[in-house]
């Protein structure tokens, strides 16, 4: 058996400078957040569809050899060919070019109303949470009202009031209650920020409550509306063409997803791709839109990170 022995051992002792060194590149909190994002296929592959109907809806309109309402009465009803790549309706127009052209009022209506309905929540709830008293007792009051009521019933309301057949119309119909579940989220975050230490010490400083507001409150509530917002624009998609079906949303000759659904579904039985086309692409809009913004909840909400 071999001796041990003091030359047989080397004292590495401590290297101070790299103990000190910084192991990894410093990243901002979006820097980290988009490293953790692309790790998630399912939300980056929710993404790459997003962006994909996205440059679609822009561009394919434009770079095809059909117009909107140009009918080729030799088609109707066509399945899809190399001519027609998504078929013919009942009056021989290109499927492919309504679809995509139905795209741009579906997806500008979903993001427009899920961004104002997130810009308004986020104001009303923020000035709630932070001030109190007798405001977030009155807001409070309505917004609990209003959400005892189904949202799709006060919006049919307010088509059936404000007029039918337009975009605008149909924006400031699905405004009008969509901003509550905003509001009463915002107001819980910012009633739970403005108690800690740093929003304290901001004010035992004597920072104006507006500083305090832009500078500590909203960015930490910043990636949470951004979440919030991908999980709002497929519940606006569906809206609209749920409105759009049922007849109170876009009229023809205009067309969205759910003019396409609508007119397809007469159809069923005989020509079931007329009404299987549009309602695939409202499934894997809100499919995709769902599965980005469960990945932003993971990468934004600090208790639901991982420990990479």
């Amino acid at each position: 058996m071999a001796e041990l022995n003091r030359d047989m051992f080397v004292i590495k002792g401590k290297d101070a400078k790299r103990m000190e060194s910084i192991s990894r590149p410093s990243l901002s909190f979006w820097q980290d957040a988009w490293r953790r994002l692309k790790k998630n296929r399912s939300a980056i592959a929710g993404l790459i569809i997003i962006v994909l109907y996205a440059v679609l809806a822009i561009f394919a309109p434009m770079f095809s050899k059909f117009s909107f309402s140009e009918m080729d009465i030799e088609a109707i009803h066509s399945l899809p060919t190399s001519v027609h790549w998504l078929g013919c309706d009942s009056t021989g127009r290109d499927q492919w070019v309504r679809i995509w052209m139905g795209a741009r009022v579906s997806l500008s209506i979903g993001l427009i109303s899920a961004v104002v309905n997130m810009c308004v929540g986020a104001v009303i709830g923020g000035l709630c949470g932070y001030y109190g008293g007798k405001l977030d007792m009155i807001v409070m009051r309505i917004v609990d009202i209003l959400y005892g009521i189904p949202s799709l019933i006060i919006t049919i309301l307010v088509m059936m009031v404000i007029g039918q057949g337009g975009v605008m119309p149909l924006i400031i119909a699905l405004c009008i209650v969509g901003w509550i579940g905003t509001c009463r989220f915002v107001r819980g975050e910012v009633y739970r920020l403005k108690e800690q230490d740093f929003v304290m010490a901001a004010k035992v400083l004597g920072v104006p409550d507006f500083p305090i507001i832009i500078r500590h409150i909203i960015p930490n509530i910043m990636g949470m509306l951004i979440t919030n917002l991908c999980m709002a624009i497929p519940g606006a998609i569906f809206q609209e063409a749920f409105l759009s079906y049922i007849g109170l949303g876009i009229k023809p000759p205009n067309c969205s997803w759910g003019i396409l659904a609508k007119e397809g579904i007469q159809y069923l039985r005989t020509y079931p791709h007329e009404v299987i086309i549009p309602a695939f692409f409202i499934c894997t809009t809100m499919l995709a839109l769902n599965l980005l913004g469960n990945g932003l909840r993971d990468v934004v909400d600090p208790r639901l990170r991982g420990t990479d």
